[in-house]
């Protein structure tokens, strides 16, 4: 049984991978204004596939996160951090009086 969820954690591994890739790609594709219709399907056919080893590796007993070292793409870039300025201190100042 030991083997099984080990199998499971290791084509679950993999097929995170492969999906970033794909995702990487499609995104591209998509930059580009190309049909990703190809890709997407694929992807599609991944998410299937991992949902079923999903629901066999919970009915394993296993339900311990499998993770990826290393392997997070951001979707954003990161933001730039603000420039921290000195507050700016106001000064009162007399209004001139308009001669008439």
């Amino acid at each position: 049984m030991d083997n099984r969820i080990n199998e499971i954690r290791r084509q679950v591994r993999a097929l995170r991978v492969s999906m970033m890739e794909a995702e990487a790609i499609m995104r591209e594709q998509i930059n580009r204004g190309e049909d990703c219709a190809f890709v997407a399907r694929d992807m599609i056919k991944m998410r299937t596939v991992m949902s079923r080893l999903v629901e066999e590796r919970a009915m394993l007993g296993d339900r311990e996160p499998i993770l990826l070292s290393g392997g997070f793409i951001s979707r954003r870039p990161k933001a730039e951090r603000p420039i921290a300025l000195p507050p700016f201190k106001r000064r009162l100042m007399p209004v001139a009086v308009r001669a008439r």
